[in-house]
């Protein structure tokens, strides 16, 4: 058994996936209380723990690990903003920029056997011989840790989305490698589609919900936006409108083509963004339908299944999904861990016996 310790744990997405390969989650640790409704909801054998690193001791995580057999699994997507293309706010007044620094103690002191680190790309960028990453690297390094570090892509893991993202896997158990694309690989296991994930939901119309799935409630539109959508083709964006509806910022402008756009049915979506129910905030519209996808078809786009169910307003479940690690992502890695750990023992079993 190899038992999770969620940081940073937002809403439960790498809880999801680490469950879904097998592992015991033990306690998620976020600061924010409406994500930690969602996790603790979904997670009712797993400790939510409403605490802010900065102000937390690895020897209150003690009580929780006593009397549990097996290996031990630290997670951490510590938050991704300061580290995007997108962030605006200068980074230096950023305070965000320095969670994962704070991570460091409870490696330090707890000495989990495995380590997860997911973010976005931009983190072995910033700074690069001396951010976040590499002191996070270098940390590694002296407590005798192996790991890999890579860039990956989500959609070539079974998530319908195209989403570049950092993995890291660390082991005291020896040598350790992120796993190799599991989608796109073969004829015969191709990428996942926006259409196969969502194409069997039923039809909603702007502001509307259905009561039969969790969570199937879409985002009301101005009657504006509702014409912008019925002049919008199949794979379609604003470009595709005629004169009158064009925003005054877009004419003559063209960038930010995908605001606005439809998600294109037989291909894996962009990456969904905390805004990720919002027209204007990317292309998040419909293939089909004249509306901006639902709070459940961008759980779904994020691959959590429809028993997972998300709590607060229409803007915080939005948030809460676009922060997460996708379920299929975090089962990979999860997968690969647990073979890892099977390999080490036998090759420790294997050494004894001889």
């Amino acid at each position: 058994m190899i038992n999770v310790i969620d940081f940073f744990c937002g809403c439960g997405g790498t809880s999801a996936g680490l469950q879904d390969s097998g592992m015991k989650i033990v306690a998620g640790i976020d600061n924010d209380a409406e994500a930690g409704r969602t996790y603790a909801a979904n997670f009712p054998d797993a400790q939510f723990l409403l605490k802010d690193i900065r102000q937390f001791s690895p020897s209150e995580l003690g009580p929780l690990l006593v009397g549990r057999p097996g290996k031990l699994l630290f997670a951490a997507c510590a938050p991704c903003q300061p580290f995007t293309k997108q962030h605006t706010r200068k980074r230096d007044v950023d305070n965000r920029r320095e969670l994962l620094d704070h991570f460091h103690k409870f490696i330090k002191e707890l000495a989990p056997d495995y380590v997860l680190l997911e973010n976005v790309p931009g983190l072995q960028k910033i700074a690069r011989n001396q951010g976040p990453l590499s002191r996070f690297l270098a940390l590694l390094e002296a407590l005798e840790y192996s790991f890999d570090v890579k860039v990956i892509s989500s959609h070539d893991y079974g998530v319908p989305q195209i989403r570049k993202r950092l993995v890291l896997i660390a082991s005291r158990l020896g040598a350790i490698t992120v796993p190799g694309a599991t989608h796109g690989v073969t004829p015969e296991k191709p990428h996942s589609t926006v259409w196969e994930w969502i194409g069997d939901l039923p039809s909603l119309e702007a502001g509307q919900s259905d009561s039969t799935v969790p969570n199937h409630r879409a985002a009301n539109l101005s009657e504006l936006n509702k014409r912008r959508m019925q002049q919008t083709p199949v794979n379609g964006g604003r470009r595709d409108w005629p004169t009158d509806l064009t925003l005054r910022c877009h004419e003559g402008h063209s960038g930010h083509t995908d605001v606005y756009g439809r998600m294109v049915k037989d291909r894996p979506a962009s990456a969904l963004s905390t805004r990720c129910i919002s027209l204007s905030n990317g292309r998040y519209g419909h293939p089909t339908q004249d509306r901006a996808i639902s709070i459940r078809e961008a759980a779904r786009l994020q691959t959590f299944p429809d028993d997972f169910q998300f709590f607060g307003s229409m803007a915080s479940m939005a948030r809460q999904i676009g922060n997460a690690v996708p379920v299929k992502l975090a089962e990979a890695m999860g997968i690969a861990v647990k073979t890892h750990l099977s390999q080490a023992t036998a090759n420790h079993s294997s050494v004894s016996n001889g």
